[in-house]
């Protein structure tokens, strides 16, 4: 694995991604973000050695470099998800690939089930801490501890200096910003009314099929993560409704614009 990280980021280097500060990774339904990126390189992930391909409709599969609020960016227009049939060193590939490139920061967004009933679809939610339910690790296996302690301390996920910013800021721009617990399944089925009333009881607040795996590998690389879910879907499990994807993607591409808000006035910030 680390010869493949390494392979990719000679490549990315060779065609211009000089020393990035920041990794975003852009969620489903969350791809306008990038228009706020003044790009100077962009390649499909099929063209960048060992990078795993995008298989889900939504999403773009293109890595971004370029200028962004005064910050050289890398970002991922569309991510990798263990559901696609991916191993899990191929769900944090990227992650890896952007931390040896040079990022000092990585900024998280994606799209996830409300279960927690005084917030509404449309809002947005700061994950202050997760639940893991994939099924397995990115840290599991011997190649895993090329990028660094596979006992990786888990007990401050969140970097708390951008999640402070990113709520002062919430609160400047009078933007809803919940604070909350993310967990994350398998996919790519939705779940069922007594699946929503477990992941509700064991204490999350939304429910995705991303970001951990990512959380963690940046965990690892003593890389300081932030994350913020857009909540596309209401999961009440006594008044559910059939879930429609498109409602979904309609859903996030509305409350893209306080996301966007919020990225644009954390970077001018870190």
């Amino acid at each position: 694995m680390i010869e493949k990280v390494s392979a990719a980021v000679k490549f990315l280097k060779e065609k211009g991604f000089d020393d990035p500060e920041v990794g975003i990774i852009l969620g489903t339904g969350l791809g306008a973000l990038a228009d706020e990126i003044t790009i100077e390189k962009e390649f499909v992930y099929s063209n960048i050695p060992h990078f795993p391909i995008a298989t889900v409709e939504f999403h773009k599969g293109k890595l971004i470099y370029g200028s962004f609020e005064g910050k050289k960016v890398v970002a991922m227009q569309g991510r990798f998800h263990y559901y696609e049939g991916h191993s899990m060193g191929q769900v944090v590939f990227p992650v890896r690939v952007m931390q040896s490139l040079g990022i000092k920061k990585l900024i998280i967004s994606n799209a996830g089930g409300c279960m927690n009933l005084e917030w509404k679809k449309g809002e947005l939610m700061l994950i202050e801490d997760h639940i893991n339910l994939q099924p397995d690790n990115p840290l599991r296996g011997h190649e895993a501890a090329a990028f660094g302690q596979i006992f990786t301390d888990m007990s401050n996920p969140y970097d708390s200096e951008m999640n402070e910013k990113l709520l002062a800021i919430a609160n400047e721009k009078d933007i809803k910003l919940n604070k909350g617990v993310y967990v994350s399944v398998t996919g790519p089925s939705l779940e069922t009314k007594a699946e929503y009333r477990f992941l509700r009881m064991i204490g999350a607040d939304v429910v995705g099929m991303s970001t951990v795996p990512e959380v963690i590998a940046a965990n690892q690389m003593s890389l300081p993560v932030s994350a913020i879910s857009v909540l596309t879907d209401n999961c009440d499990p006594d008044d559910l409704h059939p879930i429609d994807i498109e409602d979904i993607i309609a859903t996030a591409k509305t409350a893209e614009k306080d996301l966007v808000v919020l990225m644009c006035e954390l970077m001018k910030n870190l």
